[in-house]
């Protein structure tokens, strides 16, 4: 299920990415169609700006759904505790060993 999650989050990151990047800056879209002077048609340049954003609009959605569905996916299943529930350390825990002594080498002479 993650993977297909996966392949899906990838496929719709780039078709998002190339329908953002069709849209011009001012707003006017790819102006597909030809620019013809008819009322509003799906291909006419406003027609055109308002399928792109649209279009948009769902990939976004989309994106986000497939990201949280991905972390719902990796969050099933795990230990759910917290630091803050745990009680502090006991007292009657071990105490560390102190470090052996340094072994003892030969006397070297001082020099005069």
């Amino acid at each position: 299920m993650q993977t297909l999650l996966l392949v899906a989050e990838l496929l719709i990151a780039a078709a998002l990415i190339i329908f953002v990047l069709l849209q011009r800056s001012e707003g006017g879209a790819l102006g597909m169609g030809g620019g013809g002077g008819g009322m509003g048609g799906l291909f006419s340049p406003r027609g055109a700006a308002d399928t792109l954003t649209r279009t948009t609009a769902i990939l976004a959605f989309l994106f986000f759904a497939t990201c949280i569905g991905l972390n719902l996916l990796a969050l099933h299943g795990r230990n759910e505790t917290s630091i803050l529930d745990s009680a502090a350390p006991a007292t009657s825990a071990p105490k560390p060993a102190l470090p052996a002594p340094l072994p003892v080498g030969p006397s070297v002479p001082k020099p005069q």
